[in-house]
């Protein structure tokens, strides 16, 4: 039988639980396929689960259901499984904001969907006719609600539309891959992604050698999260919690570049959203300003343990997962800027290296990396001359930041990361 979330927590006070909470989720995916030139398969994907957590003497238990589940199995479970944990401290939220929206987004039909995915492979074919694309274009709905034994009830739908295109060349042994993506909440037109795609065929129509030693290196913002995700790591308070982050004493002190802004903004962009996973309100807020770190975020009991105000940082992940500090709306801001992108970037420098895409990306909360460079390029007196092949870029994050000589005025949306280009001195290049 399908669960009612009210039922489910009546069903759990009723069986011994002090407090309780229900985490229901549902959502709905039509997503569109295209390979080799081609309209692929079309996919319909529902799923519906619901995640409960108890308190039973005060031990903490989590279940999980998909699809149809009796409740009271549900319940035994999650009270079963709080019988192998330690007594905590029950932290739920009594209430949440009242006026918010209830639905966000705009829905886009499969047919609609199926020509912009024809439009756009076939601004990318006109130039390069032996081309092979891949698309994806996919209009997804989800639809979250939160109850709890303190009287929280909240929830809204969300729609986004995510599109990506590929195109592989090849040339004798040289192969080329280059993919671009964009999500919005509603219409997603094909040219800004073709056109992306594009230029960066346009670039890699010859290949050049790449530089070597320490010479400046653009980060596209799709790259660009090499070094953000990082940040984002060490600002977690469960880091701070582990002592595992290297800004463990650096509240109110010098991070990063004097030049960089980190700010979070729950009503802006594709990913905002009014609560967090456990029902705390988002707030806007400056994580670091003007290189100066102002603070961490966490999830309600991180918080508490760390002694701040929760701020809406608290995330599943999944249904299986309990709430941990996450992030969303991450917006890099630098106050000096040249205006536009790569090209602008590039034309500032003598010599140089733009990586856009890279592999091996296991950088870990030291900050220290040594990647291979997927996709990249070679600025030489100002232009953009060719893709270079072979390269692998190694330095520390940390480092990096704070060695930042130019930020573009664009930015733009990677994952939750609205960021721009920029480039970076003192990282090491090595190529054969």
């Amino acid at each position: 039988m399908t669960i009612e979330p009210e039922q489910l927590l009546e069903i759990a006070l009723k069986s011994g639980a002090e407090a309780a909470e229900v985490y229901a989720s549902s959502s709905v995916s039509r997503p569109v396929f295209f390979e080799a030139n081609r309209l692929k398969q079309l996919e319909s994907i529902d799923s519906e689960g619901v995640g409960l957590r108890i308190w039973k003497d005060n031990r903490v238990g989590l279940a999980i259901a998909y699809g149809a589940v009796e409740p009271e199995s549900l319940v035994q479970q999650a009270i079963a499984l709080s019988a192998l944990n330690e007594p905590e401290e029950i932290l739920l939220r009594d209430s949440t904001i009242s006026d918010y929206p209830k639905l966000y987004g705009q829905e886009v039909s499969v047919e609609q969907m199926i020509d912009w995915g024809k439009q756009a492979i076939a601004q990318v074919l006109e130039p390069y006719p032996e081309a092979i694309c891949g698309a994806e274009w996919d209009c997804g709905h989800e639809t979250v609600r939160i109850l709890n034994s303190k009287g929280l009830d909240c929830g809204y739908t969300d729609i986004t539309v995510d599109a990506s295109l590929s195109a592989e060349l090849t040339r004798g042994d040289d192969f080329l891959n280059v993919w671009y993506g964009q999500s919005e909440r509603g219409n997603l037109p094909p040219e800004a992604i073709a056109q992306k795609v594009l230029q960066y065929l346009g670039w890699a129509k010859k290949n050049a050698p790449a530089p070597s030693g320490k010479v400046p290196v653009i980060f596209t913002g799709k790259a660009a999260d090499l070094l953000w995700g990082v940040v984002a790591i060490a600002m977690s308070g469960r880091q701070v919690q582990q002592k595992a982050t290297p800004w463990l004493d650096k509240i109110n002190q010098p991070v990063i570049s004097d030049i960089f802004t980190v700010t979070q903004h729950p009503s802006f962009g594709i990913y905002s959203l009014p609560f967090d996973d456990e029902g705390t309100p988002t707030q806007e807020i400056t994580w670091i300003d003007r290189g100066v770190l102002q603070r961490f975020y966490g999830d309600i009991r991180t918080c508490q343990e760390l002694g701040i105000t929760p701020t809406g940082n608290g995330f599943r992940g999944d249904l299986g997962n309990y709430p941990s500090p996450g992030l969303f709306n991450l917006a890099i801001a630098a106050s000096q800027t040249i205006q536009g992108d790569i090209v602008e970037l590039a034309a500032t420098l003598k010599n140089g290296l733009i990586v856009d895409q890279v592999l091996g990306d296991d950088t870990d909360i030291s900050g220290d990396f040594s990647i291979n460079v997927d996709l990249g390029y070679r600025v030489k007196n100002g232009k953009i001359i060719g893709r270079v092949k072979d390269t692998m870029l190694s330095g520390n994050v940390y480092t990096a930041l704070n060695h930042v000589t130019a930020v573009g005025s664009d930015r733009q949306w990677h994952g939750s990361l609205y960021v721009p280009a920029m480039i970076v001195e003192g990282l090491s290049i090595t190529s054969q």
